[in-house]
């Protein structure tokens, strides 16, 4: 049990922490008095006494973490801390059920952006700041930021970052310490978080939705503090610097500290998945806007290409904005935007799906196969950024792959059987899967989450965290190996 003990330490040690990030909505609250107070309070109060009550309880258990260690912490950090985060929110909006409070937390965390509350827009500001503030601590990793406060606490972060790190090519390092990559990936999410924020305050927001949407943008959750979203304030010049932002957050923050350090763009250049991403999106944005100015949809080409723009971008980087009703477009529209999300973003940013880096590898090993048949003594070795890929992470890729979609199939079904319509279900699953946010049908863009039933709720959660988690991290403490000594 001293192994369980001390992973609980560490935990108490992170739900502290977590409780102190809740002063900053705490202090807008009381220089707006926008009667959110005793909401964060009472929050706090929890938050940092379960929080110390755990760490002081298990301080004698304190050692080194294994592997298995790691992988329990993360999953343990990922859903405990929904719990807490959820509290301002289930405290000042009682009329919250427990599963849509939560849900509105792990959304929030998981950088997800689905949404199950209304009127946004009379909400305190304090509310919806903590609410972006969730999704920018979620976006880079809440785990990423222990791991450059833990060892000032006396535990080491390695095993965290192994198991919490989005994407197949987890060894590789960009500094020699765990905690100076951690600090040094942050460096450059709040720098770029700064920059996005003083953009859309020169584009024409008010401070406020600034700092909120600065967050939601770098995070890629779609929250919002409008219930129309991007719509609310229908500004061509808004809109692109969100497209600008999204586009950066979905390319991975590893090679941004790369052209930091290095003082070099040349780190995109060699970055397999970069230009490719950026091909994806330009390609789809010009190619939906001329079919939707084809179809009627639109009778002004910029006005096709502004709307399909922003919308395309905002749903394959997983961010979940919209400035219009997209559901309303030709169905094979928004069906060809889910599946865009499922692979377009970079491993290491702060989006979600299978990542643009493994589709990359599933792509060629398809040539690899098809040249095998027709040649079978050739060796036709898998690369990536001039390096040949190990089989070992081309078949880690592939069982990715089969878990990816069979989770797609059995949420869908799940939610169908609980009586979801198949385009609600479908479009459900994928969204919460791959930390998108809004749908189809009943949680389209101008719509929520709200009309699920708690089961369905849970379900949605469940979802968020499994793709959030990229599936082999939640999955694995399900395993009786994990459990064997």
């Amino acid at each position: 049990m001293s192994r369980f003990f001390a992973v609980a330490n560490v935990l108490g040690k992170i739900i502290l922490a977590f409780g102190f990030t809740m002063l900053v909505p705490l202090c807008l609250s009381l220089w707006t008095n926008d009667g959110a107070r005793s909401a964060f309070d009472e929050a706090i109060l929890v938050t940092t006494g379960a929080g110390l009550v755990l760490w002081l309880a298990t301080r004698r258990y304190r050692r080194e973490m294994q592997v298995r260690d790691g992988f329990l912490l993360v999953v343990l950090v990922w859903s405990v801390l929904p719990a807490f985060a959820m509290l301002p929110l289930l405290i000042y909006l009682p009329e919250l059920s427990l599963s849509m409070a939560y849900f509105e937390a792990v959304s929030g965390l998981t950088a997800t952006g689905g949404t199950v509350l209304t009127g946004l827009d009379a909400l305190p500001t304090s509310i919806n700041l903590w609410r972006g503030q969730m999704v920018w601590l979620g976006g880079m990793g809440l785990i990423v930021l222990a791991v450059a406060i833990l060892p000032l606490l006396g535990v080491g972060g390695r095993q965290i970052l192994k198991a919490e790190t989005p994407g197949p090519m987890k060894e590789n390092k960009l500094t020699p310490r765990i905690a100076e990559t951690a600090k040094g990936l942050w460096l450059v999410y709040v720098s770029l978080t700064l920059a996005c924020v003083i953009a859309y305050k020169l584009a024409g927001m008010h401070w406020f939705d600034a700092v909120m949407h600065g967050f939601t943008t770098l995070g890629l959750g779609g929250f919002s503090s409008h219930d129309a979203s991007y719509g609310y304030w229908n500004s061509p010049l808004i809109e692109g610097v969100a497209i600008f932002f999204m586009l950066i957050a979905g390319i991975n923050f590893a090679t941004h500290f790369l052209v930091w350090r290095a003082k070099s763009l040349f780190s995109y250049y060699r970055d397999p998945e970069a230009g490719l991403f950026i091909l994806i999106l330009l390609t789809s944005c010009l190619g939906l806007a001329f079919y939707l100015w084809f179809v009627d949809v639109y009778t002004d080409p910029i006005a096709a290409l502004r709307y399909a723009s922003f919308n395309i971008v905002s749903v394959v980087t997983t961010t979940g904005y919209s400035n219009t009703d997209y559901s309303l477009w030709p169905i094979f529209v928004p069906l060809l935007m889910l599946f865009l999300s499922g692979f377009c973003t970079s491993s290491g940013s702060t989006g979600g799906g299978i990542k643009m880096i493994r589709a990359r590898i599933l792509y060629q090993q398809v040539f690899r196969e098809m040249t095998t048949i027709m040649h079978p003594k050739a060796v036709s070795p898998v690369k990536l950024g001039g390096s040949v890929v190990s089989n070992k992470i081309i078949f880690a890729v592939l069982v990715f792959l089969f878990i990816y979609a069979t989770s797609i199939v059995m949420m869908s079904l799940v939610l169908t059987l609980s009586g979801l319509d198949i385009v609600t279900a479908f479009s459900a699953a994928v969204a919460c899967i791959n930390n998108l946010g809004p749908g189809l049908g009943q949680i389209g863009p101008a719509t929520t989450y709200a009309s699920l039933t708690d089961f369905q709720t849970w379900v949605c959660s469940f979802a968020m965290l499994l793709g959030r988690l990229e599936f082999f991290t939640l999955l694995v403490i399900f395993t009786p190996a994990f459990w064997r000594k």
